[in-house]
């Protein structure tokens, strides 16, 4: 029997995970969308399952909440059998890039190798191995309930965060009051978060960092052979921070605070970062800020942004989302150099300078709207604003919202206007914005 490779893997976390964008975008290309999905939870399982088999050109699904490197092997087995070789591998769930690293290395697809995807999620070795490079001026330490009475007591100013995270679960500035028990509690929360615990890896561990000051920022980058394309820089207007997360409410790009020569530094140093790792392929989403002239790192996340980085993205070029963008990367570089040649010519033309300079005349400023503890009887967009060109809300009347050390979404809006018009319109976008979703929640509220 002839193997076709007519057809794109695509890993799914309990039935989500982009699933709809990425089966449009493969379809879009002409290939088949095969989707390997973990069990989505008993509430949705039912409906996720059908809807899932009616997008998707195949649909295999585990018994599990949670994929496994057997299970990845056990699909592209299974799928050689039936005749069929997928192009490549794709995923956004970050628990699950080290499996799209392994899919894709037996399919014989340049990406990031596994071991690479573990240390960049090792917030740990990540920011150490920086240290020794003279490429961050902060380091981090392993935190036990001695290291952190002793880091407590040096009055350093110190950030908390896990090992390996996600959705900004129990990332928090520490405090003279933070208690081992603290970071107890987050780790049984994280162990009994189907959703979230196979992010964590086999234990929660916690590290605290010196703090990195400056305004925050993220870089939205494709690696292609070890040619850095940076399609965005976002830069994050507010940050909530609570007991135990930090909140990203709203971003705008091109950023406002910094100028082109500042983006360029950032660029350079992105390069170098990426050099010294030996990282030649993958989409990353790099959050840093930007002090005294200096970047320095919050974290290199393997994978797309999340919430409307990537629709931000084709807002500002007008053609190419981040998923489109990464899909294009890893089917180009399966067809042959020819196809990585053009892709090369397409992300240069859509990419910033490199002298820090943004090619399209466009700005775009998206909110994010995060749930409070509570059930929620009425949510609703308000229609006063400048219409937003994308409105997602995701929880609706009914739905309970339990008190949480991650951050809980509610809904995001996403505004595209002419670069030139930004200074007379984005203060507006952003005042009123704060009020763009209203949401009532029942008095008595969930536990």
């Amino acid at each position: 029997m002839t193997k076709e490779r007519n057809g794109v893997l695509l890993l799914s976390h309990c039935g989500f995970s982009f699933m709809e964008d990425l089966l449009e975008s493969v379809k879009a290309r002409g290939f088949r969308g095969i989707v390997l999905s973990s069990r989505p939870l008993p509430e949705a399982e039912a409906k996720r399952l059908v809807e899932l088999e009616q997008k998707a050109d195949r649909l295999i699904t585990t018994q599990s909440h949670a994929l496994t490197a057997e299970d990845v092997e056990t699909t592209l087995r299974a799928l050689q059998a039936d005749g069929e070789t997928p192009l490549c591998c794709i995923c956004v769930w970050e628990g699950y890039r080290e499996l799209m690293a392994l899919a894709n290395r037996n399919l014989g697809v340049p990406d990031l190798t596994a071991d690479q995807v573990g240390m960049l999620r090792n917030k740990r070795e990540l920011r150490n191995t920086l240290e020794a490079f003279g490429l961050t001026r902060a380091r981090a330490h392993r935190l036990t309930p001695e290291t952190l009475d002793e880091l407590k007591a040096s009055g350093r100013k110190l950030f908390v965060k896990p090992v390996c995270g996600i959705a900004s679960y129990g990332a928090f500035s520490l405090r003279a009051e933070t208690t081992w028990e603290d970071l107890t509690k987050v780790a049984e929360e994280a162990s009994d978060d189907v959703i979230y615990q196979s992010a964590f890896g086999n234990q929660l561990e916690f590290l605290a960092e010196d703090y990195v000051p400056g305004r925050e920022f993220s870089f939205e980058v494709i690696l292609s052979n070890g040619d850095v394309s940076v399609l965005a820089v976002h830069e994050k207007c507010e940050l909530t921070e609570n007991a135990t997360t930090v909140l990203e409410n709203s971003c705008v790009c091109p950023p406002c605070s910094i100028d082109a020569d500042a983006i360029a530094r950032g660029q350079r140093w992105i390069d170098e970062i990426f050099t010294r790792l030996g990282c030649k392929w993958g989409c990353f989403h790099i959050e840093a800020r930007f002090d005294n002239g200096r970047w320095d790192l919050i974290e290199i996340n393997p994978r797309v942004g999340g919430s409307l980085i990537s629709a931000s993205v084709k807002s500002l070029n007008g053609q190419h989302s981040m998923l489109d963008l990464w899909l294009d990367l890893l089917i180009d570089a399966s067809l042959g150099q020819s196809a990585l040649n053009a892709q090369r010519d397409k992300l240069k033309a859509l990419a910033f300078d490199m002298d820090g300079t943004q090619s399209h005349a466009t700005s775009t400023f998206f909110r994010v709207y995060f749930a409070e503890p509570g059930r929620i009887e009425h949510v609703v967009i308000e229609d006063y604003l400048p219409k937003p060109v994308v409105s997602q809300i995701f929880l609706k009347e009914g739905d309970d919202v339990q008190a949480s050390s991650r951050e809980v979404f509610l809904g995001q809006l996403l505004w595209h206007f002419e670069l030139a018009e930004r200074d007379t319109l984005l203060p507006v976008i952003v005042r009123n914005s704060n009020s763009a979703v209203t949401v009532h929640y029942a008095k008595e509220r969930a536990r």
